[in-house]
């Protein structure tokens, strides 16, 4: 009797009496094979250690109440944003291309990716959209809003007290945020036409939506582009 396998309600029974006092976690860990890393993530390594090490310098949410966590992202993000315009007016002046050129597309390109990663995991994480649409937009609206306003406001208290005038030549901007501001109600208007229940909200739902709204998306990025390197050489008029 000693010798014979127990029956199927006894492994049952001792499966639940380990699952019970925790031992099932401990066999479960001790039968799990450890994956090696594969040359793909040998290659990510290497390529975003920098980046390891210097996100590893922002405090834990826990010290200040969040403040400390705040203040050092919020400088960083500063700093990389200053070195990438510079890089990027750098790699333009280099190539040829116009300062105008140069911020729509690459500096508007290296600042949105990160907010692009944020956006992509806090879909992933939340069971709503609000939070990765919210990102993208409330990002994009502190960057122009305090990045031109703060500079601009600075300047022109500066030379206010020389005794000078502050002057901004407007170049392409109007063309260009009136260009942005068309393209960005066709994005909401599309985001409130995809709340629809058959949809199933702004992001995920049927895949053909789902194609059709990044097509979209795409397209009008791309026109973007497109029409404002057009004014910026000259091709079409402006305002």
């Amino acid at each position: 009797m000693g010798d014979q396998d127990p029956t199927p309600l006894s492994r049952e029974r001792s499966m639940y009496l380990r699952i019970y006092t925790g031992d099932g976690d401990d066999d479960e860990e001790e039968g799990r094979e450890e994956r090696l890393p594969s040359c793909y993530d040998y290659v990510m390594h290497f390529l975003t250690v920098f980046w390891k090490v210097l996100f590893a310098c922002v405090p834990p949410t826990e010290y200040w109440n969040g403040w400390a966590c705040f203040f050092v992202s919020i400088s960083a993000i500063g700093l990389l944003t200053a070195i990438i315009g510079d890089l990027a007016s750098h790699f333009g002046c280099t190539v040829g291309l116009r300062d105008t050129v140069t911020a729509v597309v690459f500096v508007a390109l290296g600042t949105s990716i990160p907010d692009t990663f944020a956006s992509k995991v806090a879909a992933i994480q939340d069971q709503h959209a609000d939070a990765s649409v919210g990102n993208v937009t409330g990002s994009n609206a502190v960057n122009v809003f305090l990045g031109i306003g703060v500079a601009w406001s600075v300047a022109a208290v500066y030379w206010r007290i020389k005794g000078k005038e502050f002057r901004v030549d407007p170049g392409s901007l109007a063309f260009s945020v009136t260009l942005f501001t068309i393209f960005t109600f066709i994005c909401m208007s599309v985001l409130l036409f995809r709340r629809r229940p058959s949809i199933g909200g702004e992001l995920g739902g049927p895949k053909v939506s789902r194609l059709l709204t990044t097509l979209l998306f795409l397209g009008l990025w791309f026109l973007y582009i497109l029409f404002s390197s057009l004014e910026a050489y000259c091709h079409i008029n402006g305002f």
